[in-house]
């Protein structure tokens, strides 16, 4: 699934389209694609995973799930996975094998934007309150919970926690002030070395826990695991990464 980062990459790719008017719409999602031709592309905000195409007339929620993708002026992938072509003057916009809908913009007022880790608007003491009101979640589970830490996803939550050497099984409520706050630092700080190291071709290569065997610290095992209620695979090791 993508992460927060990717779709940020996805966001800068679609700038040159604000602005200009949708020629056409077209694919296999169940969305009115008349309502959207016409329309003049507004504005492209993210919410963590989800991609929101602000509209003069409406707002296109995409949400690229498990194996969505995109592409700029080419289409890559065949009509069947097709969910939305947008057509501009000055070129095309299409996504793939994803969750498309149409909405009204009033949904943009219900968003709280300050939980999104890679927005300017970002407020980390928000986090921490959220954060005190849940002393049983584990942390594995809390890293994950979009409304606490929109753009999170699997990848991150294991390098942050790798990070900052706390198990992922540990409870928030017992966490050490210090911890908890490096726990919400990190959130946002690795999440912009995930969008700078995509960029680079070079994500994989700086993996320290996530998909490794070798602890690059101690040398030991790494973990791996299904965690907590969300149930998503954990790599962690034994050794450095403290449980709480």
């Amino acid at each position: 699934m993508p992460e927060g980062p990717s779709i940020l990459i996805l966001k800068e790719a679609a700038q040159k389209f604000i602005g200009q008017t949708i020629v056409s719409a077209k694919g296999n999602a169940k969305v009115d694609m008349h309502l959207l031709t016409g329309s003049t592309f507004k504005e492209y905000r993210i919410y963590g995973k989800q991609s929101f195409l602000v509209l003069n007339k409406a707002v296109i929620r995409i949400h690229l799930l498990l194996f969505g993708s995109y592409s700029v002026d080419e289409q890559t992938k065949p009509d069947r996975q097709l969910r939305l072509h947008l057509k501009f003057e000055n070129g095309d916009l299409y996504f793939y094998s994803c969750s498309v809908k149409v909405l009204e913009k009033k949904i943009l007022k219900e968003i709280d934007w300050q939980a999104d880790v890679l927005s300017d608007e970002w407020k980390p003491a928000k986090a921490k309150k959220k954060l005190k009101i849940l002393p049983k979640e584990m942390v594995c589970d809390v890293l994950l919970d979009q409304s606490i830490f929109s753009g999170v996803g699997n990848i991150i939550k294991n390098e942050v926690l790798f990070r900052i050497g706390v198990h992922p099984e540990s409870l928030v409520g017992n966490l050490p002030p210090k911890k908890l706050n490096a726990l919400i630092f990190e959130a946002r700080n690795y999440s912009f070395d995930f969008l700078r190291w995509k960029k680079e071709y070079v994500l994989k290569k700086n993996w320290l826990a996530h998909t490794k065997k070798i602890c690059s610290k101690c040398g030991g095992p790494i973990t791996k695991k299904h965690t907590g209620t969300t149930n998503r695979r954990s790599f962690f090791c034994e050794e450095d990464q403290k449980l709480y």
